[in-house]
């Protein structure tokens, strides 16, 4: 008799267990199932500006914020320094021209031999109404001592959402750590 209290009493459980699991799989999972997706056709947005990056003078939109202890300071190439940027973008050459936005993000000088930034930049958009509010994302390898020079667009947001493509930046002037950069934008959006 003990044997056959036994095996019902596993048989319950068992039942209890599959019931369990047959209701757990049919609630919500933490992702949803893959579905078609179309949001639109894509456009080519093609754009023209000028970036300041003023590190030096008596008005510096970038910053140092950190170096590599006894590296920076010996290297010919600044390999190590660490830069936040809060550059403006305008219309012209001229800092005084039209202000479009702003270049907001992170430099650091990343190549032992050679003078090279990696750059991770949001262009943020703000002397447009079309444009406003909305960013051109960067995420690329500055080869700054080139005068031709091409970046890739990873991202954005708002009108440029899903964006791709690329940036040919020309150095229009330098001094020193200071540059003005005309930049051509090429970006794929929905």
């Amino acid at each position: 008799m003990g044997v056959m209290k036994y095996f019902s009493f596993v048989l319950l459980v068992v039942m209890v267990l599959s019931m369990t699991h047959a209701q757990a799989s049919k609630k919500k999972s933490w992702c949803s199932e893959t579905v078609p997706y179309k949001m639109g056709i894509e456009k080519m947005t093609k754009l023209h500006f000028y970036f300041h990056d003023n590190i030096t003078g008596d008005y510096p939109t970038t910053f140092k914020i950190a170096e590599a202890p006894g590296v920076s300071n010996t290297s010919s190439t600044f390999f190590g320094e660490l830069y936040m940027a809060d550059d403006p973008l305008t219309v012209g050459p001229d800092p005084n021209s039209r202000l479009i936005g702003r270049a907001q993000g992170l430099f650091g000088f990343s190549a032992q031999k050679d003078l090279s930034l990696i750059m991770g930049l949001s262009l943020v958009f703000t002397g447009n109404k079309k444009f406003n509010g909305s960013t051109i994302n960067i995420f690329t390898r500055n080869p700054i001592a080139n005068t031709d020079r091409e970046f890739a667009i990873v991202g954005g947001t708002g009108y440029f959402k899903f964006a791709r493509g690329f940036v040919t930046a020309k150095t229009y002037w330098a001094s020193g750590k200071n540059a003005i950069v005309e930049y051509s934008c090429n970006v794929v959006h929905y």
